[in-house]
């Protein structure tokens, strides 16, 4: 075992961690828009919101006395919106050093950066509806339709993205553009907050809202979600084909929209009456304490599912990251976070063998038959494979190989095209599917597809042994000839930052084709967990229709305890397990959650690090709702562990994949649970895995098996091997953070031997410090320089995210005022005179305990060089 171990660990390191370059030279100065920090802020006050039983009129009173607070305090701000219902606080533009200032007030709890969230561009691949017929099979949803009738009549579900095309035929529109009146038959209810203009990350009138009560659709995502929800006509047909929806846009025609927007689409959402809410979109690296997050957990306690994307930051995505990356709202506690994996695919013969293809966005659909002679541009180890033009004439007729990197597929598939290309075949160059785009200008007029980095080394390899022929064809394939079934490259790794366990489960995101606005073409194959997340709204609602008594803890629970693990992506025929933080419980399995009478109980587990603050051992329970005794086996299903995450590079990747199982002790491996509310017990006590490195996270599930094979309990568990507050926070990267900075030009730059401000303008002291883990505190205190007098707090804030790349930071201005107290009180200023301070840095780690003196082993400290105040 420990040979195998080693020798998997060392292939599956050079698989997956994305490349690690040379350290950069450190800097003496970054450009002000390298910090990760902005305008836009929620201010979340101290009380708790009126769903959770409060008067309107108080929470709104605490509204009015940060206004007064902040106006005595001298602040200016711009209020956005104002929140009462799911979440206590506002939304406010601010000037960023006046940030430490706001989170100082009376009554503030944190400041959580309102986070701009990208709208997918309108680009498309011409596709075919088997695709999405293809998908439904994937999670039972053709079975559930067609032998148990279900179509999820009577419920209705909110979409939370671009809008709906209400004209479309999937939508019970006419088919002719601005000829279906809103509210429609289908599309019962929605708002649009901000209009087609809008652009969060745009200039001028593109980032005022313009609000209007049709949510129509212009960019074409939130169409395509819906029509994977419940579609039902113009070639396309959803997973419950007879839901009606609410449309709460929240996205121009193009760019960016921001969390604040989305917040009040959620209060809209609960106040029509939505029974299922799916947010296809979210912010990464964030807690489980997210505005948008602790909103959707709130309206679970409501009674509505919560389904949302994980995110798209896998190291196969085009922003690329590793552990940790998991976004909000979908790592909120009770929402169902959904991860994707790969559709079954379209398939090109070589050689007799099928080769399952992704079509790339923005070029047209291969054919399904013709034959084209096969050519290359580089090898299996080209880092630069056809970035630099391509002789005239030289493919001509050819469908060519070309490996992913360096530069975009578009160039990579143009410089093919015009040296005469008929088709471009591009091959991945970590694991798993490759999703491309070759959206750009001129346009690629050729069929281009993607394929994995193995399928490409293998026709690497036919290729140079001599004449290879590429043949179109109509099948239909998953693995081993694809990546059907398997994870999707780009869909982003848990665990959530709490080390709760996310994503929950999965079900198809990879290559769907559904409906699309007809002004852009009526259908569209995309790909992201933006597709997978209304699968699961979809099963939710076919098992609503099943059991309207079902509340959404049982939903997630039966989807958790039916679902089907899946083979790691990275070498499925090795046989093991796809890591738990990546897939969750598995690929959802509608026909067995809505048929299943047993239930887990807890039906996921998260162990934590290996602090004694923490359990090991659980005891679960199955209960039996049906009429018939049911014997057990009672077994562990280990997955492959990850190292933690790389500190250098342009992205995070992962510093390895090993197979190490946790050492699992069963109290009993069988087990009989009676029939109407009997119960079948195991205890189980988790050891981490002594070969792991350290901050590891591992993974595996505790199945029972019925000894007559009909039914499967699985409950899925995950936990980090060692002490998690181990895991640095404060990391200098190649620049040396934390930095004593001043800022000129449009640049701050580092001022190790101390530094003079007159507080004037932007003359005052910035922090510049690197986030390389989230953290649950964080605190800025000023000291004299001379005699250690304390001079209070700077800030006092909660659930600091990371930054996005091992090379970011955050900044940090400091306008000589400090405070006293914690928040619940009145604080009391103190304007620092002139004199010589040094300001001292303190984060409280992830889990670090904090009960009113924050313990040293769980936290970080950096004092800054002295900072003279010299006021004029």
């Amino acid at each position: 075992m420990k040979k195998k171990l080693a020798s998997l660990a060392l292939a599956a390191t050079a698989a997956l961690v994305l490349f690690a370059p040379a350290p950069a030279l450190a800097q003496v100065s970054v450009p002000v828009e390298a910090a990760e920090a902005g305008r836009l802020w929620f201010v979340e006050l101290i009380g708790a919101p009126s769903v959770e039983g409060r008067a309107d009129a108080t929470v709104k009173a605490e509204h009015a006395a940060f206004r007064a607070a902040a106006k005595a305090a001298g602040l200016t701000f711009t209020e956005r919106r104002a929140f009462s219902s799911l979440f206590n606080g506002l939304a406010v533009s601010i000037e960023p050093r006046d940030r430490l200032k706001f989170a100082r007030l009376s009554g503030v709890k944190a400041m959580h950066a309102i986070e701009s969230v990208q709208a997918p561009s309108p680009e498309q691949a011409a596709g075919s509806a088997i695709d999405l017929a293809t998908a439904l099979s994937l999670t039972g949803a053709d079975v559930a339709q067609n032998a148990l009738g279900l179509k999820g009549r009577g419920v209705m579900v909110g979409i939370i993205d671009t809008g709906i095309d209400i004209d479309h035929p999937a939508f019970g529109g006419g088919g002719v553009p601005g000829g279906t009146a809103f509210p429609s038959a289908r599309v019962v209810a929605g708002y649009d907050f901000v209009g087609d203009a809008f652009n969060s990350s745009g200039a001028g009138a593109a980032l005022v809202p313009v609000p209007d009560p049709n949510p129509d659709d212009c960019n074409g995502h939130g169409t395509h979600v819906a029509g994977i929800v419940g579609g039902n006509g113009g070639g396309i047909k959803g997973v419950a084909p007879e839901v009606k929806f609410g449309a709460y846009r929240v996205f121009g025609c193009t760019g960016t929209t921001t969390s604040d927007v989305i917040l009040a689409a959620l209060e809209q959402a609960h106040a029509d009456g939505m029974t299922i809410i799916n947010q296809s979109l979210g912010a990464a690296r964030q807690w489980p304490q997210y505005p948008t997050a602790q909103a959707s957990s709130r309206l679970v306690n409501k009674g509505i599912v919560m389904v949302a994307s994980i995110g798209n930051n896998g190291p196969g995505g085009s922003s690329p990251d590793a552990l940790f990356a998991a976004g909000a709202p979908g790592v909120g506690e009770k929402v169902i976070g959904v991860a994707s994996f790969d559709n079954a695919q379209r398939a090109f013969m070589v050689n007799g063998t099928p080769f399952g293809y992704t079509p790339a966005s923005a070029a047209p659909l291969p054919p399904t038959s013709g034959s084209l002679p096969m050519a290359k541009t580089g090898t299996p180890t080209t880092a630069n494979d056809a970035c630099l033009p391509l002789a005239p004439g030289s493919l001509a007729g050819r469908a060519v190989l070309i490996r992913r990197g360096t530069c975009a597929f578009h160039i990579k598939s143009l410089n093919a095209m015009n040296a005469g290309a008929a088709a471009v075949v591009l091959y991945n160059n970590v694991a798993g599917a490759l999703n491309a785009t070759v959206a750009g200008t001129p346009a690629i007029t050729i069929p281009v597809v993607g394929i994995t980095a193995a399928q490409g080394a293998t026709l690497d390899a036919a290729i140079a042994a001599g004449p290879t022929t590429l043949n179109w064809s109509t099948e239909v394939v998953a693995f081993p000839f694809g990546t059907g079934g398997l994870i999707s490259g780009f869909s982003s790794f848990g665990l959530a930052a709490d080390l709760s366990l996310k994503p929950d489960l999965g079900a198809p995101g990879g290559g769907i084709f559904s409906a699309y606005p007809l002004e852009l073409g009526g259908g569209a194959t995309l790909s992201g967990t933006s597709m997978s997340s209304p699968h699961v709204a979809g099963l939710a609602a076919l098992m609503l229709e099943s059991n309207p008594r079902l509340k959404p803890a049982a939903i997630q629970a039966r989807l958790q305890g039916t679902a089907q693990p899946k083979p790691w992506s990275g070498n499925p025929g090795l046989g093991f397990l796809d890591h738990v933080h990546r897939q969750g419980a598995g690929m959802a399995d509608v026909v067995a959650a809505v048929q299943t009478t047993f239930t887990a109980t807890p039906n996921e587990i998260a162990l934590h690090d290996d602090d004694p603050r923490y359990h090991k051992e659980f005891t679960i329970q199955v209960v039996n709702s049906g009429r018939s005794w049911v014997d057990w086996t009672i077994s562990h299903e280990p997955a492959l562990a990850t190292g933690p995450n790389t500190q250098t590079g342009a992205s995070y990747a992962l510093s390895g994949v090993f197979l190490a199982p946790a050492t699992v002790t069963l109290s009993n491996t069988t087990a009989t649970s009676p029939p109407r509310g009997g119960v079948a017990m195991v205890a189980v006590k988790f050891t981490s895995p002594d070969a792991l490195p350290e901050r590891s996270i591992y993974g595996g599930y505790i199945t029972f098996r019925s000894t007559d094979g009909k039914h499967v309990v699985r409950v899925p568990y995950a936990g980090m091997k060692g002490d998690y507050q181990s895991t640095q926070v404060l990391t200098p990267t190649a620049n040396g953070f934390p930095w004593l900075a001043t800022l000129s030009g449009g640049f701050f730059s580092n001022q190790p031997a101390g530094a003079t401000y007159t507080l004037v303008g932007d003359d005052i002291p910035y922090i510049l410090a690197h986030f390389d883990h989230l953290s649950r505190r964080l605190k800025m205190e000023v000291f004299d320089a001379i005699t250690g007098r304390a001079w209070h707090n700077i800030t006092l804030e909660q659930y600091m995210t990371r930054n996005s790349t091992p090379g970011g930071f955050f900044a940090f201005a400091w306008d000589g005022v400090t405070f006293r107290g914690n928040g619940t009180r009145p604080n009391q200023y103190l304007e620092v005179p002139n004199g010589q301070y040094v300001v001292k840095i303190s984060v409280l780690k992830a889990l670090g305990e904090d009960d009113l003196i924050w313990v040293p082993e769980h936290t970080e400290t950096w004092t800054s060089p002295v900072i003279t105040i010299a006021r004029p």
